[in-house]
Parts: C-alpha cells; structure tokens; sequence
C-alpha cells in the first residue's frame, strides 16, 4: 500500500483509520464474510408479538422535575389555600427538607379543545393540540434524587447500566433503515442530563443497541468527514488494510459476537457518512416549516431544530428517538429545576420547546405519521404544591416531588383529550389509578406490539426485562 508522506504523516493515517466515520466503509467489506463465519446472537429477527398499533416514537425527556402544578394538574383548591400551611397526617418527606406554605399555581388553567382538558398557560401552544393529548395524572417514582430517577425513567431501575426504552426496542424489533440507527439521542445542545451519556446505553444488551447522539446544532456528528483532504487512493489503500487485518481478527475469534457486533457498528458508521447529512440538512425544509418550528426565533431555534431533525429521523425509518430538554445542573441550572423561582425557571424552559412541541404533532398528523408514531413527554418527578422555603413562609420555588406527577402523550393507538389518574386536593400524592414506570414502559411496548413479559434477554443467571417483575398495560389509555 501506497501512502504520500508528504501530504499525509504516518499519526495522521492512523488517526483517521482509528476514528474517521469515513473509514468505517471498510467494514461494509466484511459484511458477507463475517455473516458466513458465524451467526451471532445478536442478529436477531424483528418479529413483534402481537400486530402493533404504532411503528415508531418519540420520547422527550425534560430533565430536572416538571411541576404538574403548574402544567397539567388543575387544583382550584390551591387558590383557595395559597399561602396557607398544608394540614394532612403525613408529614412531608421532601430531597431538601424544606416544607413552606402552599402556593398556588403561577398561571392561570383553561379548558382546551372540544375534550376540555385542563392546560395552563405556561403552554398556550400545546393547549391548541389538547384534542391530541393523553395525560396521566397519576405517575409515581421511587426517588426523588435526579440521577437514579432519570435512569428509572429510562431503564425502569434506579441503578445505571440497565439497558434503556430506546435499546430494548431496537433488541426487540430491530432497525427499519439501513443507513441509520434504530436508536438516537438529540441531547440538549447546553449539557446532558444528570448521569451523562449513561442514559442512552444498551447496557447489557449488544452494543448495537446503544443510542446514537445527534447534534441539532452545529456538526451533528464528530469526525464526519476527514480533518482535511486526503491523498487520491489513500483512503481506500487504508479500508484495504484495514479489512484484511479485521478479516485475520474476525477468523482467530470464530463466534465472538461482541467483535462481529462491532464490525456491524462501523458498517453502520459507513453507511451514515451519507445518509447524516442528508437526514440534518433542515435548510431543505419549506420556510412555512421552519416557521411552524420556530426555528428563527431565538427561545425556540436550538429545541425546534431539534424536533424537526426528530420528525426527518422518523421518516428516514428511525425507531426511537429521544430528545431531551434540559441538561446541565450547575449554576445557572438549564432544566426545569425550579428551586428558587418557579415563574423564571418554568417560563424559560416552557418558552423553548412549548411551540416545536406542538409544531411536531401538527406536522406529523399533516404528514399522516402521527397514526402510527406515539410522542412521549415526561419528567424524572414533579414539584411539591408547597414552597421550599422554611415552615411559615411562601417562597418562590418547589421541591422534588416523587409522590405525583404528570406526563403526556400524543399519537397513535391513544384515545386523545383523555385525562387518566389523579393526585389529591394539593396536587401532592398520587391516589387514582397510581401509575408507575414499569406501567408506563409495559404500555408502550405493548403499543408496538411487543409483550413486556416476553421481552427478555438473559443476563448473569436473570432473564432481564424492561419491567423487572412489574408493571400492567394501562388499557384505559388505548383506543
């Protein structure tokens, strides 16, 4: 193999072989090879156990604690209360210890659609899709410490290194492209959430199924092209090499599913180096588009490209894909933890993703994807009804609250405008139809026809499932 020095060192050549995406093509030469040396367990058939209602998700994470408050849980006994002591026989258990008087909400809750849903004003776009929306009142968490309670929203266990919603559905059902993944992650362009990238791994599932993170803004993808232009020959001098040493590898290791796994991700890898640019070229898209994103107005430009770079996923034959609002949680905190003052911290974040929140479900019904595609939005926890302030005082702020809160849905296979459970008077505990994370996860497998009790994978001596021992299919929820 021939390579000319002088335009490109020998560390330059091997760093291009060891991370460039593009050298990656060299695996596609395997491809066939490999296959007849071994079949391994991680390939798979996508066979759903039951006919699924939808083909694909989106799952938006908005990291740091949602007050249902203040969102979707109507308490007009809080106007009555505001500034009052809470009278009940439990004694408040919150993460700061802080229980000071109630407070009601800082936006004022209408009627929305011809369901009459009950929406706050904190999110005047998605009041407009209320008819769309299928809200449980009535979620629990086992924690209400940020990071084991994300993984728990991920993984269904507070403890990392389970495999995640978005690797389980690419184990069970595989990918429907062949140039991108089954399972990507747009993380908040200001941070990851708490835990970091631990939150989109396929955990003890093969390393396939790990989410791919996506950039919204800027280069979607590190080391995408080459660092700068190389010698004519060069690179394919290099997937030649390179493919006769795999090729050795892939022979002295017969069966080594990890390895042949691998050599899959770089087919992949190849095989993205087209498809990403075309899939995150939203310049493409009609200016009536951007606009309905809000992707020319400064609070909802980062979080719009975002949801519309899911929608061009989803079509480009995306499974999962999980977008997150929030990340980062030192000072300023950017997420939805509103310790200190609930009207600023809740205003931003609402202000960024309530119009592309409801411009990816206007645009999906119009493109007659949302029939078989489900939104998903949800939080880690909720907020307290009381301030956290000391005892006797009305602060600005809410605590962690693990004891009720509220997601959202949207899509197919969902009776929409449905407002499912209920917190108590205070909008503090959950006591109507209590909904946990095992609930919610078994609901939305079995959406997309996959049996929660059936997906399983077996690991050190346990056949592992999304919902550990748990968890029931919410009917009431299905149309």
């Amino acid at each position: 193999m021939s390579i000319d020095d002088r335009a490109a060192s020998r560390r330059d050549f091997l760093d291009f072989a060891a991370h460039g995406i593009g050298s990656t093509a060299l695996m596609s030469m395997l491809c066939d090879e490999a296959s007849s040396m071994a079949t391994p367990a991680t390939d798979r058939v996508a066979t759903p156990h039951a006919p699924p209602r939808i083909r694909r998700m989106v799952h938006v994470i908005a990291t740091g604690g949602v007050s249902q408050i203040d969102t979707f849980d109507y308490k007009p006994q809080l106007d009555r209360l505001h500034g009052k002591p809470l009278v009940s026989k439990n004694r408040p258990d919150v993460f700061f210890g802080k229980v000071g008087l109630l407070r009601k909400s800082d936006w004022a809750f209408r009627r929305r659609g011809r369901s009459g849903l009950w929406v706050s004003d904190l999110f005047p776009h998605l009041a407009e899709v209320a008819d769309e929306l299928t809200i449980i009142k009535s979620m629990v968490a086992e924690t209400s410490n940020h990071t084991p309670a994300t993984f728990q929203e991920n993984t269904g266990f507070r403890l990392n290194g389970f495999p995640v919603l978005g690797a389980w559905l690419s184990y069970g059902l595989g990918c429907e492209s062949e140039n991108l993944p089954a399972h990507v992650v747009i993380p908040d362009p200001r941070g990851f959430p708490a835990g970091g990238s631990i939150n989109w791994t396929s955990g003890f599932l093969p390393a396939q199924h790990q989410g791919v993170a996506l950039r919204a803004k800027g280069l979607p993808i590190d080391d995408l092209v080459p660092a700068r232009t190389l010698p004519r020959g060069t690179e394919a001098d290099t997937r030649v090499l390179l493919a006769s040493l795999n090729r050795r590898h892939v022979l002295a290791r017969r069966g080594d599913d990890a390895l042949l796994a691998r050599i899959r991700s770089y087919e992949l890898a190849a095989r993205m180096q087209l498809a990403v640019p075309e899939v995150t070229a939203l310049d493409g898209e009609t200016r009536a588009t951007q606009e309905l994103y809000g992707l020319h107005r400064k609070p909802t430009a980062e979080f719009g490209r975002g949801c519309l770079l899911a929608r061009r996923l989803l079509q480009s034959g995306v499974r999962f894909v999980q977008l997150y609002s929030g990340g980062a949680f030192g000072r300023p905190r950017h997420n939805w933890d509103g310790h200190e003052d609930m009207v600023k911290n809740h205003g931003r974040e609402a202000a960024r993703v309530d119009r592309p929140l409801a411009a990816l479900i206007k645009d999906l019904r119009r493109t007659g994807l949302l029939d078989d595609t489900l939104i998903l939005f949800t939080s880690e926890f909720g907020r307290t009804p009381f301030t956290q302030s000391n005892a006797g005082v009305l602060g600005t702020g809410r605590d962690h609250n693990q004891d009720g809160f509220s997601v959202w849905m949207a899509g197919g296979g969902l009776r929409g405008g449905l407002a499912y459970g209920s917190t108590d008077v205070f909008g503090w505990k959950a006591q109507e139809n209590i909904t946990s994370w095992h609930d919610l996860h078994a609901t939305l497998l079995h959406l997309l026809g996959l049996d929660h009790e059936q997906l399983t994978f077996y690991h050190n001596g346990i056949q592992r499932r999304l919902t550990n021992v748990h968890g029931r299919v919410i009917e009431a929820l299905l149309e």
